[in-house]
């Protein structure tokens, strides 16, 4: 009998699980891609993620390699796309960052890099 119950219980719990961790919205993809390296700085730097994100509570923003910020500060959100333009910038390493909100309450951040060579 206990065998049984285990057996009817475990895809329950694995349910629940996999239906807490699709709950938050993970970064997807990136342009600039992650970890490219790109010919010209980009006018804008545009993420998407896994769940539509909450516009009032997500934000993105870009350093260059002196950490100084080259975006505008004007976070724009579309479902489960962010974007954010930026100044006119030279080549080396940028920084980009991220906070979200998912439409469900959850919250994620994170970052990555790109280069521009001239």
């Amino acid at each position: 009998m206990r065998r049984s119950s285990l057996v009817g219980i475990i895809p329950l719990l694995l349910l629940l699980a996999t239906g807490e961790a699709a709950a938050h919205a993970f970064l997807d993809h990136a342009e600039p891609r992650v970890g490219n390296k790109v010919a010209a700085p980009p006018r804008e730097v545009t993420v998407w993620f896994t769940q539509k994100l909450e516009p009032a509570f997500s934000t993105i923003t870009v350093t260059n390699a002196a950490g100084q910020r080259v975006d505008t500060g004007k976070t724009r959100v579309s479902g489960n796309q962010m974007s954010v333009s930026l100044r006119p910038g030279g080549a080396g390493t940028y920084h980009v960052t991220w906070h979200v909100l998912s439409v469900d309450t959850h919250t994620t951040d994170g970052n990555f890099t790109f280069q521009v060579s001239q």
